[in-house]
């Protein structure tokens, strides 16, 4: 298997490094910055070295596009060009509904990886980043399924958990609580700074900061090279929730105000019962151990039968470990083979696809 790398970052040089040590794939790789593409190729991130998009792409199986947010759609626009009918390209961007356009070609599924570092750079580069990280994709219904599976299957050698979800359902939630999370970050540290500056200035001394503020500001200015494009990118989402969060905010302000001691333990209360729910729902990262279960669905040979039984399964929390297709010899259906983590997803998943009206079962 032939990879392109079209950035050559943490993420790209990961990708890199994951693919070449855990798949055994022959990966080439492109920047921009040709020092960042010869420091890749001496680390070992990357087999050889292209001077373009096309010379990049030029016989690849798999194509990732992992340059900045805000370069993403050129990058993955001359990356389709270049690409053969039977390649897969895809994107490691945390908003999903700039590459809309791209998302018309079967041969496009947009990906985000939940994973990362403090560091950046090819140099912090390494093969087990993606371990046990979810992979978000976003398959549409025009997505070529054997290229979906092609990709499934590579993400899942990383270590990775491939999930599917909707485009625009990804960029609601990473607006919540990715996205969100560094504005309020970076509102809190610029409060604390005025006060900290007005306290000087009157020759006061402001108290040791508490855990609390550390915990919450830890992302506060992160790179800007990075965030800034994405502010901008899903600002769409992430201004609804900025609108949200002010109205919380206020209905909080009015029952200080009021004195309200009832409301406001209950208040407190709820948001324990609230970080218990989404701790429940696995945000902390699903619980790992459980043998997988094999499950064969009967599908007709149509577009978007897979990406229907993946945003499905992906909807409800059901992680697909590894994936198979089977056409049949006359090419008109197939059975596609899933792996399920646990035997309660595979109930679930076995639950789904035959409300979907396919046949299924565990061999």
């Amino acid at each position: 298997m032939k990879v392109a790398v079209l950035g050559i970052g943490l993420i790209g040089g990961s990708i890199g490094l994951a693919a070449r040590l855990r798949a055994g794939a022959q990966v080439c790789g492109y920047d921009p910055d040709a020092a960042v593409s010869a420091r890749a190729l001496a680390l070992g991130a990357i087999d050889t070295r292209a001077d373009d998009v096309p010379a990049a792409v030029a016989g690849a199986d798999v194509v990732f596009a992992a340059a900045p947010v805000g370069a993403l759609p050129e990058t993955v626009r001359d990356a389709l060009a270049s690409a053969g009918p039977g390649c897969v390209v895809s994107d490691v961007g945390s908003t999903k509904r700039p590459l809309s356009a791209a998302a018309r070609d079967e041969r496009f599924v947009g990906g985000h990886p939940l994973a990362g570092a403090e560091t950046a750079g090819v140099e912090h580069a390494r093969a087990d980043l993606f371990e046990g990280a979810v992979w978000y994709l976003t398959p549409t219904p025009g997505t070529a399924g054997v290229l979906y599976e092609r990709l499934h299957r590579l993400l899942a050698s990383f270590g990775a958990q491939p999930s599917a979800i909707d485009a625009d359902l990804h960029d609601r939630l990473m607006a919540c609580f990715s996205h969100l999370p560094h504005v309020l970050a970076n509102l809190l540290v610029e409060q604390g700074g005025a006060r900290l500056a007005g306290a000087l200035a009157s020759g006061e001394q402001l108290p040791a900061a508490g855990p609390s503020f550390r915990d919450a500001t830890r992302v506060a200015g992160a790179n800007t090279a990075i965030w800034a494009d994405i502010y901008l990118a899903n600002r769409d989402a992430l201004i609804g929730e900025i609108d949200e969060a002010v109205g919380r905010l206020r209905d909080v302000r009015e029952l200080l105000a009021a004195g309200d001691a009832a409301a406001i333990a209950r208040w407190n209360d709820g948001a324990r019962g609230a970080r218990e729910t989404l701790r429940g729902a696995g945000l902390s990262g699903e619980a790992g151990g459980e043998a997988t279960q094999e499950l064969r669905v009967s599908v007709p040979n149509r577009p978007g039968v897979l990406a229907e039984i993946a945003l499905t399964l992906g909807r409800e929390g059901v992680n697909i470990v590894d994936m198979a297709l089977s056409p049949s010899a006359d090419n008109s259906q197939g059975v596609i083979a899933l792996w399920l983590r646990g035997a309660e997803h595979a109930q679930r998943a076995e639950r789904l696809i035959a409300e979907l009206g396919f046949p299924v079962a565990a061999p």
